[in-house]
Formats: C-alpha cells, sequence, structure tokens
C-alpha cells in the first residue's frame, strides 16, 4: 500500500519539475525529498523520477502514478475537509425518532433553537414509539430516540445510553360539571367507580404506570377504551365516556369541555429521556442533546400549578401522545 505522505512528496516534485523547488514548497530539505523519492520507489519496486540537468522527469511510471496520485490526494482532501465539517456542525446528518406527544411540545422548541444553531446539519424526524424505535437505534437507522419507557432499554444486545431530560406529571381529565370537578383534595381513589380510558398496553408505557398508582391507591380500573391518541381520549371525556390520565405534555392547550385536575398523591410521573448508542455519538447528536435539555430545562420552568383546575377558552385539538 503506498504512502499517502510520500505519494504527496512525489506529486509536488512532479508537479514542480525539481526537488528544490518541491522540498522549498513543501518546507522540507531536498535530502529529505530525496529520501522519500527513494523510499516510494521501493515500495513500487519502479523508478519513477529521473534526475537530469533540467530537473526531475518522470518515467513512464511516474506520470502513470502522478495523474493517479493527483486524484487520490485530491479525494483524500475532499474526505478531510467532510470530516472537519462534520466536527465543526457545517455539515452532516441527524437522525431523531420521537413519540407523538413529545413530538407536539419540546421537540418543536428543539428543533427550532437546532437549526438556528446549525443549520448546515441535515435534519429529520420520524415519529415512532419506543417499541419501534428501539430496533431502529440497533441497527444504526436513527442516532438518538426519545422516550417515555423506563424499561424501554433493559436489552443486553445493544448498549444505550439514557439521559434524563424531565419528569412529564400525570393529571387527571374529567368532563366540565363532574361531581369531582372542584373537590379539594382529590385523590385517584376517588375516581375507582369511573369508567377509564387508557392508551394500548402493547405499546405505550403510561398504561404500566396508571396501573400502578390504581393498585396502590386500592382499586382495579374499570376499561371503558383503549387507544393511542390523547386527543382522541380527551374527545370521549368531554362527552362523558369516563374519565382518563394524561401527561402534562399534551395539558398545555386544553379542550374547554374537559376539566384537567392535579392529584394528591399524584401519580407516577412519566420519565422523559433521550437514547444515544454508546459505542458511537456523532458532533451533531452531541449538539442536539445540549439543546434538548436546554428546551427540557424551559419547559419545567415554564409548569404552571394547575391549583383548582385547567379550563381553556376554545376547542384546541391535542396532539397525539
Amino acid at each position: 500500500m503506498l504512502d499517502t505522505r510520500r505519494l504527496k512528496v512525489f506529486c509536488e516534485v512532479a508537479r514542480r519539475g525539481s526537488f528544490s523547488a518541491a522540498a522549498e514548497a513543501l518546507g522540507y530539505t531536498q535530502p529529505a525529498v530525496s529520501r522519500q523519492i527513494a523510499a516510494l520507489e521501493a515500495e513500487t519496486g519502479l523508478t519513477l523520477v529521473r534526475r537530469r540537468p533540467q530537473g526531475a522527469v518522470l518515467t513512464d511510471a511516474g506520470r502513470l502514478l502522478f495523474s493517479r496520485g493527483n486524484v487520490i490526494l485530491a479525494r483524500l482532501d475532499d474526505a478531510e475537509a467532510e470530516l472537519r465539517a462534520l466536527s465543526g456542525l457545517s455539515g452532516g446528518r441527524l437522525r431523531l425518532a420521537s413519540f407523538a406527544s413529545a413530538a407536539s411540545s419540546v421537540v418543536p422548541l428543539a428543533v427550532m433553537k437546532f437549526r438556528e444553531r446549525h443549520p448546515q446539519v441535515e435534519l429529520s424526524i420520524s415519529m415512532a414509539e419506543p417499541v419501534d424505535a428501539l430496533p431502529r437505534l440497533r441497527s444504526g437507522e436513527l442516532d438518538m430516540a426519545l422516550s417515555h419507557d423506563p424499561l424501554w432499554a433493559v436489552d443486553g444486545s445493544l448498549s444505550i445510553e439514557l439521559v434524563h431530560l424531565l419528569d412529564d406529571p400525570m393529571y387527571i381529565a374529567m368532563p366540565t360539571g363532574h361531581p369531582l370537578a372542584d373537590a379539594e383534595p382529590l385523590s385517584l381513589g376517588a375516581f375507582a367507580d369511573e369508567p377509564w380510558m387508557l392508551s394500548m398496553p402493547t405499546n405505550c408505557p403510561d398504561q404500566r404506570l396508571f396501573r400502578r398508582a390504581c393498585l396502590e391507591a386500592g382499586f382495579e380500573p374499570r376499561i371503558a377504551l383503549e387507544n393511542d391518541d390523547y386527543s382522541a381520549m380527551l374527545g370521549f371525556v368531554a362527552a362523558g365516556l369516563g374519565v382518563t390520565l394524561v401527561p402534562e405534555m399534551v395539558t398545555r392547550v386544553v379542550r374547554a369541555d374537559v376539566v384537567v385536575r392535579e392529584l394528591d398523591p399524584p401519580p407516577p410521573p412519566r420519565p422523559i429521556v433521550v437514547a444515544m448508542p454508546t459505542d458511537y455519538r456523532t458532533a451533531a447528536a452531541s449538539a442536539m442533546l445540549d439543546v434538548l435539555r436546554e428546551v427540557a430545562g424551559e419547559w419545567v420552568a415554564a409548569r404552571v400549578p394547575l391549583l383548582r383546575g385547567l379550563r381553556a377558552p376554545g376547542v384546541v385539538s391535542l396532539g397525539s401522545r
């Protein structure tokens, strides 16, 4: 295999037509240039340059190597420039997966900040629940993924780093006019006889959190509907089909015909984490992680206690889970 440093010296000699001119251009001594050419000829087993009074003259092998060597060195320069662009975030790409309620709340805020700071990075966002994102992270299809499943990365076949961003509180949602809408204090056990709407157990870890909270409150919930779309569930809440627990991520804007209340004691919150393979992290992924941490801090700082319930004017459709 040719030594690229010697190839560079050889191409400089061929380009300038003399050992001394090449030495001056490269900042070498002339004997050092001669040694590099001699070593390259030893590697190839061919004479590449002949010394003549008029300067360095290439042999047929030298002309061939010069034509090919220029292309090789140009490609190496391109690769080095692209690598510098990646490390400096003036290029490259970032592939991020998010579950739906994060994609309708904190992720757009992070995307805006990231694009302002790193506009030359190609950013792609895909919607994926944790159960679907894990195989894609394993295969290298994703660089990072947001999850709300505390058990998500328990997988010995892949080393995943989980970085905690925030805890997403769970609140009770009920129709306006519900007998408990203004009750103080309000506990989960007060809703033991209510019909409940829950997320699907196969796709969403929120149901695991909810069932654990119900067991701790001393009752087994009666399920009226299972659905993975929180906006649909809140529509059924407004229609009086039952009550549901909703994460704070989807309560910043709510329907006027639904009351959202804090519970005492509160149910377990959803841990919101970002996951990345531990063996490799691009500069773009590290930059997005910084942005997500910043946005998460701002999101928590803007959190307002619900006090006696949250009612918003107008009916605004919430994002899915």
